[in-house]
């Protein structure tokens, strides 16, 4: 009867045993959760980080031709328009209609000195603030949405400002310049990332 207590006693030690080595290692588990979690959200840009420049990324992929999608740099709105073949070829023809088609400010990237101002014809990236008082130009895409020879572009509705469809500024706007093409690159053919050139942050 005793050694029958005995192993019955031996049962429940071991009983007792796996069921606290268990939580012991649930609770464990639980704590390296809630420390690894504050370490790998340091790897992320702060708010503040972010706001100085702190690059931003965009799937391009999700773009279909001739969309316009919307991100944040600096705490400025970025356009991101992805241009259909019909987009790119009304870009040209009217250059004397407009302040400065070969976009000479010097503050501008090397890349956003050519006719289509980016680094591939498909693509247009642009800090979306009117460069008259900061207003939100909206996209007026369509030929002779305007008027019968408005090429397409935007336009601001505040001051009436137009840009074509590489953000150049047309005589008779507000605006003096050209909307700005902020630093960006391409890692790989379906990631845009706005605010590094890729040589850096900007």
């Amino acid at each position: 009867m005793a050694d029958h207590a005995g192993v019955a006693d031996e049962q429940v030690d071991l009983s007792r045993r796996k069921f606290l080595t268990r939580a012991t290692i649930a609770t464990a588990a639980v704590g390296a959760a809630f420390a690894v979690v504050p370490f790998i959200e340091s790897w992320q840009p702060s708010e503040r980080a972010r706001a100085q420049g702190a690059p931003t990324e965009m799937d391009l992929s999700k773009l279909e031709p001739g969309q316009m999608a919307t991100t944040v740099w600096r705490r400025s709105p970025i356009y991101v328009v992805r241009r259909t073949p019909d987009m790119v070829q009304r870009i040209a023809g009217h250059d004397g209609d407009l302040k400065d088609p070969e976009s000479k400010e010097s503050d501008q990237p090397a890349y956003a000195k050519n006719p289509a101002r980016a680094r591939s014809d498909e693509f247009l990236v642009l800090v979306a603030t009117c460069t008259h008082l900061g207003c939100l130009p909206k996209q007026r895409f369509a030929a002779g949405e305007l008027y019968a020879s408005w090429p397409g572009g935007f336009f601001c509705p505040c001051h009436g400002s137009r840009f074509d469809l590489a953000g150049r500024v047309f005589q008779g706007s507000p605006a003096s310049v050209n909307l700005r093409v902020p630093p960006y690159s391409y890692p790989n053919e379906r990631t845009l990332v706005v605010g590094s050139d890729g040589k850096g942050a900007a």
